[in-house]
């Protein structure tokens, strides 16, 4: 295989589990809850970086209006229009050189001398407002501007008249915005990181809660893989009382079905055991008339008796087939088999290619029985002095469950392909000349059925027929 068809098949199954896994309720649910929670504290946190940014800029706003009232309250002119002051804001970052925050009094009109600047301006001469930007019906407006070290600086500004002939000083003071924006940011990083944690073992919480309550669910599924493996017979168990009712029907079914499969084998068997004396007695009598018209009524007979055997196998195999826990060792039954036949057909060289891990078929050992007895005894009887039996697992074609197959292949003259449907009907002999009654491969090809399986002939490597039966593993 190349790399891209290794590529292409990991990708199919990739997709596969994906798939197999959106599918789950378990999937859907911690989807659901987790697309909630996140779109939740997405809102959430959206609300408050939004309110957290309103507060700061209101607050931000506040304090430079109450520095602007102090700073109109600290300063006065003269009559010679000399102003002066010594306006204490009661905020150490107005003496810090190029803190970002700054105040400035300064004359508008003629007559005034003198301009009042903080400490922190340390020579930095902020620029004028736009003329664009007018004052306010209270004689303030506010715009934002450059600061010396390229941050933002938010001034507030008012026009104030000053003592007597209608002298306008102008005041303003500068905040650091830029700083603002620092901390507003800072503030909405943390929220992000707590929300996310929060977020996260929200979900964790969820997902851990999630398993906990489908536990009970776990616990039957292995119940019944316990009941489908032989190990147990029915649901058993503590189960809360939403399940418990779901356990007691599960169980109520389970008997109801061994109880018609009871009576079903028993019905079965009492009509072999009714059927077997009456046709005794017609071969007996058949064998006693020593003539042709005997022997046939014999042949007859014993054909009755094959039929009855077969559907009465069919019979078992559809009963057989509805139950949970019965399984049968394939391993051990082929082997078994194999020494059977190599002890029967001792010119015959018989060889076996069997895992060491054992393969466990969801069926009766007699059904099992009845189809590998049926290909080997074909085999046998066709083989020149070769048999190979080949046993291993393979992934199903038709479905995503495990089956087993099994390979009888012998080197005979083998079935042409446009035989091959021919040779599993019931009663068709393509060799006239070898002995049977031409119920074999139709047996077995009915009891695979019965079991879900496939019956597939084709030509061996060896020269003859190849048998191919896949049927499910237990």
């Amino acid at each position: 295989m190349t790399d891209l068809g290794r590529h292409s098949a990991s990708m199919s199954n990739f997709r596969a589990r994906l798939r197999g896994l959106t599918q789950t309720l378990t999937f859907r649910i911690v989807a659901v809850s987790s697309l909630w929670a996140i779109i939740a504290l997405v809102v959430v946190a959206t609300i408050i970086t939004a309110l957290f940014r309103q507060v700061s800029h209101r607050g931000f706003e506040t304090v430079l209006s109450a520095h602007l009232f102090n700073l109109i309250a600290s300063v006065n002119a003269n009559e010679d229009g000399w102003i002066s002051g010594s306006p204490n804001l009661g905020d150490l970052r107005f003496s810090e050189p190029l803190s970002g925050w700054y105040w400035s009094v300064e004359p508008v009109s003629e007559g005034l001398t003198n301009t009042l600047r903080s400490s922190s301006l340390a020579g930095f001469d902020p620029p004028e407002a736009d003329p664009a930007v007018r004052f306010g019906s209270d004689f303030r407006r506010q715009y934002l501007t450059a600061g010396p070290r390229g941050e933002q600086i938010e001034v507030l500004e008012a026009e104030v008249v000053l003592g007597q002939g209608d002298r306008i000083v102008r005041f303003r003071v500068m905040g650091n915005r830029t700083e603002l924006e620092n901390e507003i940011a800072g503030f909405n990083r943390r929220l992000l990181f707590y929300l996310t944690l929060f977020g996260a073992g929200m979900i964790i919480i969820n997902v851990a809660v999630l398993l906990l309550a489908l536990k009970p669910l776990n616990n039957i599924t292995a119940a019944l893989a316990n009941i489908r493996a032989g190990s147990a017979e029915r649901l058993t168990g503590p189960f809360p009382a939403e399940i418990a009712p779901l356990a007691e029907e599960t169980n109520a079914l389970i008997e109801s079905n061994r109880r018609i499969i009871e009576r079903s084998r028993k019905q079965v068997g009492n009509l072999a055991h009714s059927l077997k004396t009456p046709l005794a007695v017609i071969m007996n009598e058949g064998r006693a008339m020593a003539d042709q018209r005997g022997e046939l009524i014999g042949h007859q007979a014993e054909a009755m008796q094959k039929q009855i055997d077969h559907y009465l196998q069919r019979a078992r195999a559809a009963a057989q087939r509805s139950t949970l826990s019965v399984r049968t060792d394939v391993n051990d039954t082929v082997q078994r088999l194999a020494r059977v036949f190599g002890k029967l057909a001792r010119d015959k060289d018989l060889t076996l290619n069997i895992p060491e891990k054992a393969i466990f078929f969801a069926g009766e050992k007699e059904d099992l029985e009845e189809i590998i007895g049926n290909l080997l005894e074909n085999a046998a009887k066709w083989a020149e002095s070769s048999i190979v039996v080949s046993l291993d697992t393979v992934a199903s074609k038709r479905d995503e469950r495990s089956v087993f197959r099994l390979l009888v292949e012998d080197d005979g003259p083998g079935i042409p392909e446009d035989q091959a449907k021919q040779a599993i009907k019931r009663g068709r002999r393509l060799d006239e000349t070898k002995q049977g009654s031409g119920l074999g491969l139709n047996i077995v090809t009915d009891l695979v059925e019965e079991y879900g399986g496939r019956l597939t002939l084709g030509k061996s490597q060896l020269g003859g027929l190849r048998a191919e039966v896949e049927l499910r593993i237990a």
